[in-house]
């Protein structure tokens, strides 16, 4: 079996990425085909961009657009290694303490930029991270476990986007946390097995709050088809999304050093 950290049926991080069999694009239709509409204001150069394609399934277009970035990603040696359990528990736990650090940016960017529907407070994971640290006998992840280079410049990069970069802020949002809602269930599952970590160590992947995980992806799923965006938003986001999986891969690669 191949393991990979970008997975299930969305393109998100996660665990482990099974494509079609057949290798065909998703059915649901994807934005394709825009329709500029004149305003009705006096100013020409603003347009209304209307999409004519519908419904229109958001999540799938990021999963195919993102298709390269993705396979990119999961090939990492230091996760396919640490998933079939050729690392370690003491592995595990610098890959968990260096994410704390990008959560950490995550999650202050989630406060500073403007609001969205599927921006709920329930998923943030520092803290569980905090406590999983603890618990794997870290006293004091920021001395400990510094932010290795790529790590710094993710985390300078989260930090660096606006109030007003909502859009790309969501494209960090769904790559993270619904990877934490899809493969990081396995993850956990799998670092328990290989490496005997216990339920106090693995309180990340736990998300007590948000009640059925199936029902709450496919909610999050809906959220974002309900948005209105151009398609020029549209192509930030996935932009976005593919700067994401790099941001991942190259902790990956400077983890497994």
């Amino acid at each position: 079996m191949r393991f990979a950290l970008v997975l299930d049926d969305w393109g998100e991080l996660g665990l482990p990425y099974q494509p079609y069999p057949d290798g065909r694009e998703p059915m649901n239709p994807t934005i394709t085909d825009l329709t500029i509409t004149e305003p009705t204001n006096s100013d020409p150069m603003i347009t209304e961009a209307t999409i004519t394609d519908t419904p229109v399934d958001l999540a799938d277009h990021i999963r195919s657009s993102s298709a390269e970035q993705h396979r990119s990603t999961e090939q990492r040696t230091f996760i396919t290694e640490l998933m079939r359990g050729q690392r370690s528990l003491a592995d595990y736990t610098r890959y968990l303490a260096q994410y704390a650090w990008v959560y950490e940016a995550l999650e202050e960017l989630v406060v500073r930029v403007k609001s969205l529907d599927l921006f709920d407070p329930t998923l943030a994971r520092l803290a569980t991270i905090e406590n999983d640290l603890t618990a794997l006998g870290v006293s004091d992840w920021r001395r400990e476990h510094p932010p290795l280079p790529a790590t710094v410049a993710y985390v300078t990069h989260l930090r660096a986007l606006a109030q007003s970069d909502n859009l790309r802020c969501l494209a960090h949002h769904y790559t993270r946390y619904l990877g934490d809602l899809s493969g990081g269930q396995a993850i956990s599952r799998l670092v328990a097995r290989h490496y005997g970590a216990t339920a106090e160590q693995l309180s990340f992947y736990r998300f007590d709050d948000i009640g059925d995980i199936v029902k709450y992806k496919r909610a999050y799923r809906d959220g974002l088809n309900a948005l209105t965006l151009s398609k020029e938003e549209v192509d930030d986001l996935v932009a976005e999304v593919d700067a994401a999986f790099t941001f991942n891969g190259a902790i990956f690669d400077e983890l497994a050093a």
